[in-house]
């Protein structure tokens, strides 16, 4: 048996997908290429944005008018939690869907499938409801969605993870957010908060170390949040310091993504600052730079709070990269709101900036909100937010020039036009498909997931240059000089799809 699988959306829903892989390899299910190939196909949605659940719907419809005879479709993941009606109504060839925190029952609902495909051919399983509430309820074609909720019992063992791929793996330390924010709609589908076992993250992160990570990236909705649910707020760099401490010095870089304004405690500044194999940087999404827009949001106003965040990260690690994300048009935003945001950028000079134009979703009370901004108002505050940001990141990359920077080989391109070979790296700036990368021209042969040390002689708005120091472990035609090196346009070869360039 060959099963198919697709992973939609964010690094959360690739472990999710890493879980069940393996337990289909564990039931001796081996992977397909391609769809045609594959006995069961499996796709697991995002619905977090009106485009994604588009992108989600496509997958679906795309994968169900190719669908031989016995092939089994099962829609997983976000967009199912959140709307199973659409996902049926929509695609109706869907045999299954499995909720969120339902993805460690796949082979059950993969063998209910079978089983009704030999009674009724139309009839659907669905694993979306507590277990010993609803269990699997039976869904036909003219029957409503069950309700969505959580399992009798949370899975709380270290999940179980494919052999780690060029060197990186997303670590998910939580489910579910407490955060308010008027224009998000993952507690609706994911809960709030619940925090998994610390020994069973530290368990999986030795595991993960054991099958070729050296780099483990901590993902959660709000990592800083982590153990509030437990009654132990500010568990992070206690989790923390136990990874760095119980893993071997294969594992070269912790880094830590979507921390929450107000949540970056003394003690995990403290704790990143003294544990070598943590990185210094930081991905603090604030959505906002004006206090009147925050407060629209229901997201911390005081901006204060976060230039004494800034400082104290700054203090305590000089060459800290700092990521951020920002929302342009959120609805009641005026000019003088979107000028407060680019002189917010502007004082404090984030090395990374990500932004997006508001998306109203459904069911939010941001969608609900008076004054919505138009789509040409939107585009053009993202335009120039961009234009501000540009000059900076460049000014922060043009700093990392004459630097010796540690880096981890993503695969291999080459320069465009010229033919030149090309490795794709990335240094402790730069974190897996959002950041930019480090190029290094002229070079071959190191296979994805090596480290090596480079010279940065060349930087742009959202990439550096470099040259490697040791060359008897690789092949190298030539190296160019800085003045051949800019600009850089590249093919690439190996690295599946372009990371996403901040601003």
């Amino acid at each position: 048996m060959k099963y198919h699988l697709v992973t939609l959306g964010c690094p959360k829903n690739k472990v999710d997908s890493d879980g069940i892989e393996m337990l289909l390899r564990g039931a001796r299910y081996r992977p397909a290429d391609r769809p045609q190939d594959a006995d069961v196909l499996i796709v697991n949605t995002c619905g977090f944005l009106e485009a994604a659940k588009e992108e989600s719907i496509g997958v679906l419809q795309e994968l169900s008018r190719r669908k031989r005879k016995h092939q089994i479709l099962v829609a997983a993941g976000c967009l199912v939690q959140r709307n199973s009606a659409e996902v049926l109504d929509r695609v109706p060839k869907v045999d299954g869907l499995l909720g969120t925190r339902r993805w460690m029952e796949v082979l059950e609902l993969i063998a209910l499938i079978r089983h009704g495909k030999e009674r009724r051919r139309l009839e659907r399983y669905a694993l979306l409801g507590e277990s010993e509430v609803s269990g699997i309820e039976f869904l036909g074609p003219q029957q409503a969605p069950a309700l969505l909720g959580d399992p009798a019992t949370d899975f709380v063992a270290a999940m179980p993870r494919p052999p780690v791929v060029a060197g990186s793996a997303y670590l998910k330390i939580s489910e579910g957010c407490n955060a308010p924010c008027a224009f998000c709609t993952i507690p609706s589908f994911k809960g709030k908060l619940r925090s998994r076992p610390l020994e069973a993250i530290v368990d999986e992160a030795v595991a993960l170390v054991q099958a070729g990570a050296k780099e483990l990236v901590i993902v959660a909705q709000d990592t800083t949040d982590y153990g509030r649910d437990r009654g132990e707020p500010n568990s992070l760099p206690r989790l923390l310091s136990a990874i760095c401490n119980r893993t071997d010095d294969r594992l070269r870089w912790v880094r830590l993504m979507y921390a929450y304004p107000g949540h970056v405690s003394d003690e995990l500044i403290e704790v990143m600052a003294d544990q070598p194999k943590i990185v210094p940087y930081l991905d603090m999404p604030l959505q906002h730079g004006d206090p009147r827009t925050l407060r629209r949001m229901r997201r911390p106003s005081r901006l204060e709070m976060v230039y004494d965040h800034i400082e104290k990260l700054r203090r305590a690690m000089p060459d800290i990269a700092l990521r951020t994300t920002f929302i342009v048009g959120y609805p009641g935003e005026t000019e003088e709101e979107f000028t407060g945001l680019l002189d917010f950028v502007r004082a404090i000079e984030f090395d990374k900036v990500g932004a997006f134009p508001f998306s109203p979703e459904p069911g939010t009370p941001a969608a609900e909100l008076p004054d919505q901004v138009d789509d040409e108002v939107k585009q053009e505050r993202y335009a120039r937010l961009m234009e501000v940001q540009q000059p900076i990141s460049l000014r922060k990359n043009q700093a990392q020039v004459g630097r010796l920077l540690d880096v981890l080989v993503e695969g291999e391109g080459r320069v465009e036009g010229s033919g030149e070979p090309l490795l794709l790296a990335r240094s402790y700036r730069d974190a897996p498909e959002i950041d930019g990368l480090v190029l290094i021209p002229g070079v071959r042969g190191v296979a994805p997931g090596e480290m090596m040390q480079v010279l940065i002689n060349g930087a742009m708005e959202y990439d550096l240059i470099g040259e490697p120091l040791v060359s008897e472990t690789f092949s190298s035609k030539r190296l160019l000089s800085n003045r051949q090196l800019a600009p850089i346009r590249f093919e690439e070869e190996e690295r599946d799809e372009t990371a996403a360039r901040p601003g």
